[in-house]
């Protein structure tokens, strides 16, 4: 059987990789990221005879098995949105709605699966009626909803890391997320390199003086912590005050996480980082590494999704 996927704001393919890791026969029936950098990496990872150019989800039209989207979290922090209030606005606020929209449009051909992840943060007060209105949505086109909040470091990688996961399976039953494989932490020494440049090392005394204590500097914000065993959520850069935490060297010295140990510590492997970074600056590595979404979470959620699929829900 082939499953046919369309991944929108599709970053650097995290969910193709878990595909493509667990042995699935996949059909990428197109892929939608309107950063051109992101979509350089994507297409040297998958190598394909096929160049995904950069592209917007607005008024996209295709006939996945199984959508993917995991909208700017911006787009959930608009109070009181309604669907399709700004739909072909191009704000990034939009976006979210554009994907339901999408959905809506596939008319009788709609997605079994549609799969979103975002923020923790769209569960809290501020921002969880908007969570609940693309629920009751996708509860009107047809899916039921479930959703749990995961963390990386249940799947296996050494970051604490927390996302909202919903998963909407048209027609079907709730998604029972106790189903998922959850794996013990790996030691964090598989993910760092043995030998890193001077280049990472932390010279700024605004940086060095915020390590393990709140920044004395007022253009900065909260303090660096060191890692221990595990690292904190990977953002798109690591250079700022707070980051995803400082590795010490000793004697006073501390590092920063180099982009290739951002990607691993995101599920990619070695062979994905360095034919990404013939294409993609070291800045646009951290960037698509604080923008992706772990890849062994994926390959867990497909473990389950796709039995499931096989036996026609």
């Amino acid at each position: 059987m082939t499953i046919k996927i369309l991944e929108l704001f599709g970053g650097i393919g995290s969910p193709r990789i878990a595909l493509r890791n667990l042995g699935i026969d996949i059909k990428a029936i197109d892929y939608v990221e309107i950063d051109a950098k992101a979509v350089d990496s994507y297409n040297a990872i998958f190598a394909s005879n096929l160049k995904h150019k950069t592209q917007s989800v607005v008024n996209w039209n295709l006939k996945p098995d199984i959508l993917i989207h995991g909208s700017p979290c911006q787009d959930i922090s608009i109070a009181g949105r309604r669907l399709g209030a700004d739909a072909g606005s191009g704000t990034r606020s939009s976006l979210m709605w554009e994907t339901l929209k999408i959905i809506e449009d596939f008319g009788k051909w709609q997605p079994k699966i549609v799969i979103w992840e975002n923020v923790k943060a769209v569960l809290f007060k501020s921002m969880n009626e908007n969570f609940n209105k693309y629920l009751s949505e996708m509860e009107r086109l047809g899916y039921t909803n479930s959703y749990a909040v995961l963390n990386a470091m249940d799947f296996g990688l050494p970051q604490q890391r927390e996302r909202v996961f919903t998963i909407s399976v048209l027609n079907g039953q709730a998604f029972n997320f106790n189903l998922l494989e959850r794996l013990p932490m790996r030691p964090l020494t598989d993910f760092l390199e043995t030998e890193v440049s001077v280049q990472y090392t932390i010279k700024a005394p605004s940086m060095l003086d915020s390590i393990e204590a709140p920044s004395t500097k007022k253009k900065f914000k909260g303090y660096l912590k060191i890692i221990d065993d595990k690292v904190y959520t990977i953002t798109t850069r690591q250079d700022r005050i707070p980051n995803s935490g400082v590795i010490d060297l000793g004697n006073g010295k501390f590092r920063l996480l180099t982009e290739k140990e951002c990607w691993l510590l995101q599920g990619y492997s070695e062979a994905d980082f360095e034919v990404a970074a013939k294409v993609s600056s070291k800045t646009q590595l951290y960037k698509q590494a604080g923008n992706s979404i772990p890849v062994p979470i994926f390959e867990s959620l497909f473990k389950v999704l796709l039995k499931d699929f096989e036996e026609g829900f």
